[in-house]
């Protein structure tokens, strides 16, 4: 990827594997004031490849603002070895598991990330707006992954819906449901 395609690439999101995504999203607010936060449990995916191997890593995330960015918290729910999420960690264990870009075109992205050596082990498709996103390996490198995704209609009003709540919230309710 050349520099000047990777000046524009901005990080609109940092995600964590937790063990229980309740209590790390109390702990955000807790420590940095992250929230509130949209919780959407047992998400399952139209399609899910990883490393090459159809998988369903079936999870639950808690979506909030951390300042300028959104986090998530992610927990991975089925018991499939084959996922980005045991790639790095057990179900027992926590940590940054990537960060997250918007890209023009996901295809071009994939083979602009892959002539960097840095390659796709994750390609997805959500079932609920067919939005596209992957995993890009860079755990050698940076020790995380990073997501990737088109920019969207529908992504783009979920990013701003979760910025949009956390403008003036009082943060005494932790989750909330989306106006």
């Amino acid at each position: 990827m050349s520099q000047s395609n990777t000046a524009h690439l901005d990080i609109v999101q940092i995600a964590y594997h937790v063990t229980d995504v309740r209590e790390a999203a109390a702990r955000m607010h807790r420590q940095f004031g992250a929230g509130p936060f949209i919780l959407s449990e047992n998400i399952l995916l139209e399609s899910a490849e990883h490393r090459g191997v159809a998988t369903d890593f079936v999870h639950t995330s808690a979506y909030g603002q951390w300042g300028k960015v959104m986090v998530e918290l992610v927990r991975q729910e089925d018991e499939s070895p084959n996922t980005p999420f045991r790639d790095m960690y057990t179900k027992e264990q926590e940590g940054l598991h990537h960060t997250a870009i918007f890209v023009d075109d996901f295809d071009t992205a994939v083979r602009q990330f892959d002539d960097s050596g840095l390659a796709l082990a994750t390609r997805c498709k959500t079932k609920t707006g067919g939005v596209e996103f992957g995993f890009i390996d860079a755990t050698a490198t940076l020790g995380h992954m990073i997501e990737i995704y088109e920019s969207s209609p529908t992504l783009l009003d979920f990013y701003e819906l979760v910025r949009v709540m956390s403008i003036d919230w009082d943060g005494k309710e932790l989750f909330a449901v989306p106006r």
